[in-house]
């Protein structure tokens, strides 16, 4: 069965989407300005859930654990999510918060990845942030278990996929409170 599952993907279409075209020149010295230019881009383009992302922790034994959450905010701080402490994820990042995130426009053929460290908001940002959801999300949650976390990014890629498979990697690196910038193909 192996094999005819190989064959059975290598069959399967692969980077189906529109390529947009990418100007290495054109991006900012900074990532925050070219991320939310490519989630404009993603919801002017009818990407569903432009602002959903994966999000990596490792656990205890450093295996690696990922899952799918909303953005909440992005600015100079980072990227925001928020969790329960309780949580595994929540677990996780008070062990080590080294983390990973992910989001992967499908019909931009575009991913965006952020590694850095998650560091928790204060309590009353994160209490404000666990008020600003549904009632019925807040229903069965204690505000002292929530925490709203940013990553601090420390690198950033930008990918442009090509069906030719000739790629566009734009990657900046965060090098003593500096960005670089590094377009590669």
């Amino acid at each position: 069965m192996t094999e005819s599952t190989r064959a059975r993907l290598r069959r399967m279409p692969s980077l189906t989407g529109t390529k947009e075209p990418v100007d290495p020149a054109s991006f900012p010295d900074e990532p925050v300005s070219a991320f939310l230019t490519w989630l404009d881009e993603a919801e002017a383009a009818g990407v569903p859930e432009p602002h959903v992302m994966s999000l990596s922790t490792v656990d205890a034994a450093g295996v690696p654990d990922t899952r799918m959450l909303i953005l909440k905010d992005v600015d100079e701080r980072g990227w925001a999510f928020a969790t329960t402490d309780s949580s595994r994820k929540g677990g996780q990042l008070a062990a080590n918060q080294l983390a990973a995130l992910t989001f992967w426009w499908q019909p931009q053929i575009r991913s965006v990845r952020i590694r850095g460290s998650a560091v928790s908001a204060s309590p009353e940002e994160s209490l404000k942030d666990l008020r600003a959801r549904a009632p019925e999300a807040q229903a069965e949650i204690d505000p002292d278990d929530w925490t709203l976390w940013w990553v601090q990014p420390t690198r950033v890629e930008f990918w442009q996929g090509s069906p030719d498979r000739r790629d566009t990697r734009l990657i900046y690196t965060k090098e003593e409170g500096e960005w670089r910038f590094s377009p590669r193909s």
